[in-house]
């Protein structure tokens, strides 16, 4: 396909307008898009992509576009914004309090959660999604995956918590590489003074959240929030009454789950049998 052709098939919403704005502001600069490219590290296909939205930049990028072409901070506006685009809909209330969440504490019946993904499974998790995502969505989908696990490393660090079904250790989602590196992961990130990893067996004879998967946020303002996943999209929940069974569902659950310690002995067993 030409240059011309994909430049037809771009992209809308504010990334669109973002790459219109790139675009000016390199035709402004007498520059080419392999030499930008060059310069920011990048081919001028994916400048391509970034012009005609397509494809949603990191925070890295804007700014050294913003510098390289002497934007003097028009570029840098849009970061937020695209930090936000780069979710589908229904999780970007979530993914902004998940940035300055005091505490995370997730239940997860489907897949090991996203915090918790390596690369590859998220990459094996995306590609088996039906009706399928093209492999530009799926890129993006992995980088901002992979680019939430920040909040491991923030100052002051937020508590977190995760109650797993023993079911998805088992899975085998992408191969027996993909989850073995998975394992691992889990025991790396189960080690951090401020993360909790439970598992909760198979043989257990008691369930508190047969209704489904949900995450309770505390905000830094001391506020709890409860956030439910649906299909194609999801909900928050503020309301007191709410609220509160979720934070009952979540205390039993993590009552009847495996403790933090058994439940790495647990993970660091399957590893050894992987």
């Amino acid at each position: 396909m030409s240059e011309e052709a994909r430049e037809e098939q771009g992209g809308s919403g504010i990334p669109l307008v973002f790459g219109r704005v790139l675009k000016r502001l390199r035709v402004q600069a007498g520059m080419e898009r392999a030499e930008l490219g060059r310069r920011t590290g990048y081919s001028a296909a994916t400048i391509t992509s970034y012009e005609v939205g397509r494809r949603i930049p990191n925070a890295k990028f804007i700014r050294q576009a913003d510098e390289v072409l002497g934007a003097g901070g028009i570029l840098v506006d849009f970061i937020e914004d695209m930090e936000r685009a780069q979710y589908p809909a229904f999780f970007r209330d979530a993914a902004r309090l998940e940035k300055e969440a005091a505490g995370w504490h997730v239940y997860d019946a489907l897949v090991i959660n996203g915090l918790l993904q390596t690369e590859e499974y998220a990459r094996a998790v995306f590609t088996m999604r039906r009706p399928p995502l093209d492999e530009e969505t799926i890129e993006q989908r992995v980088i901002a995956r992979l680019a939430r696990q920040e909040i491991f490393e923030r100052r002051p660090a937020p508590v977190i918590s995760f109650v797993m079904e023993e079911a998805l250790l088992h899975k085998g989602l992408g191969g027996r590489a993909v989850m073995r590196g998975q394992l691992e992961q889990i025991l790396l990130i189960g080690q951090r003074r401020n993360v909790e990893i439970q598992v909760m067996p198979n043989d257990c004879e008691e369930h508190a959240a047969l209704s489904g998967t949900f995450t309770l946020i505390n905000t830094a303002k001391g506020r709890r929030i409860g956030y439910g996943d649906a299909h194609k999209g999801s909900r928050l929940y503020t309301d007191d009454q709410t609220v509160r069974e979720m934070e009952d569902r979540y205390g039993i659950l993590r009552a009847q789950a495996l403790t933090p310690r058994k439940s790495l002995a647990f993970v660091e067993k399957l590893l050894g049998e992987t």
